[in-house]
């Protein structure tokens, strides 16, 4: 048994009940450590867990970097370095963190493409609603664009998680982390359209809590979900690089540019840090000069 497995372990365990983590999260961050015991093994190094240090881990990261690992796999694999080592230090297993001072590679922050209002609209438009089919992928994506939700959280919500009456949802999002967001008024009628008219007429309903069913009766896979937004952008003759997170980005975009608050809208999309919900600050020229013209107090007069 390798020196580190039972470490390996231990952190995994700490993840999951602790953290909350994924069992994707979890095997993407047992591949970075098996990364890093198969690199000391390479270089001929027999070090256990106290011994390594960030010479080691410089010359890790150095080495994949050469044989061509992206910048944002380098960045990830540098994260779970620093949340395996802190966990050791926590444990009082090391004395010492040996990440303290490793960096990640910088990342362009990439700004993601958004909808205009009248675009959401028009593309909403575009669905026929004389069909099952039509009524149910409105109500859908009347609550990712209403709620700000991934694909994910969309396609798992549950009845259970609807609170129409009192007009908010529960949401289970990364981590198995809960959290309760406001829902408006077109995504709840067009809600209530799919769930008294389509949703009850299904012929065997395979997932008895799930909102949004295929005509099987089973849960809707994402995939199926991206195809239906891809089909009715072009419906509505929008010419972007449209998917189901768009609305979320674009959820997120129009919030910040009508003033709400920052922290509001970190909640309502359950990020962990500010600083990811940030990116949504990029604000377009026009309603930047809008803004100062409309609330500096020189043009006040």
């Amino acid at each position: 048994m390798h020196p580190w497995l039972p470490f390996f372990r231990s952190f995994e365990a700490y993840l999951k009940l602790t953290r909350g983590y994924s069992t994707h999260t979890l095997l993407a961050y047992r591949s970075d450590l098996e990364k890093l015991t198969a690199y000391l093994e390479l270089r001929g190094w027999e070090i256990g867990v106290r011994g390594i240090e960030r010479m080691h881990l410089d010359g890790f990261v150095q080495y994949l970097a050469e044989l061509g690992l992206a910048p944002r796999s380098q960045a990830r694999l540098v994260s779970a370095l620093k949340t395996f080592f802190a966990f050791l230090l926590d444990e009082r297993i090391i004395d010492s963190d040996p990440t303290e001072l490793l960096r990640a590679p910088k990342l362009g922050r990439k700004i993601p493409e958004v909808l205009t209002y009248d675009e959401i609209r028009a593309l909403l438009g575009a669905i026929d609603l004389s069909t099952d089919h039509g009524l149910r992928d409105r109500a859908l994506l009347e609550t990712l664009y209403a709620c700000g939700l991934r694909v994910s959280e969309a396609t798992g919500l549950r009845l259970s998680d609807l609170y129409l009456e009192q007009e908010f949802i529960r949401v289970v999002g990364k981590g198995n982390k809960e959290r309760i967001v406001p829902i408006g008024g077109s995504a709840i009628r067009h809600l209530e359209i799919y769930l008294r008219h389509v949703r009850g007429h299904l012929p065997v309903i395979k997932d008895e809590n799930i909102v949004f069913l295929n005509r099987r009766g089973g849960a809707l896979s994402r995939v199926s979900v991206f195809t239906a937004v891809k089909k009715y952008a072009a419906g509505a003759g929008i010419d972007k690089t449209v998917s189901p997170h768009t609305f979320r980005h674009s959820f997120a975009t129009h919030l910040i540019e009508g003033g709400a608050d920052l922290r509001a809208v970190q909640e309502m999309l359950g990020h962990e840090s500010i600083l990811t919900t940030e990116i949504y600050t990029h604000l377009d020229t026009d309603f930047l000069r809008e803004t100062i013209l409309s609330y500096h107090p020189a043009n006040q007069r």
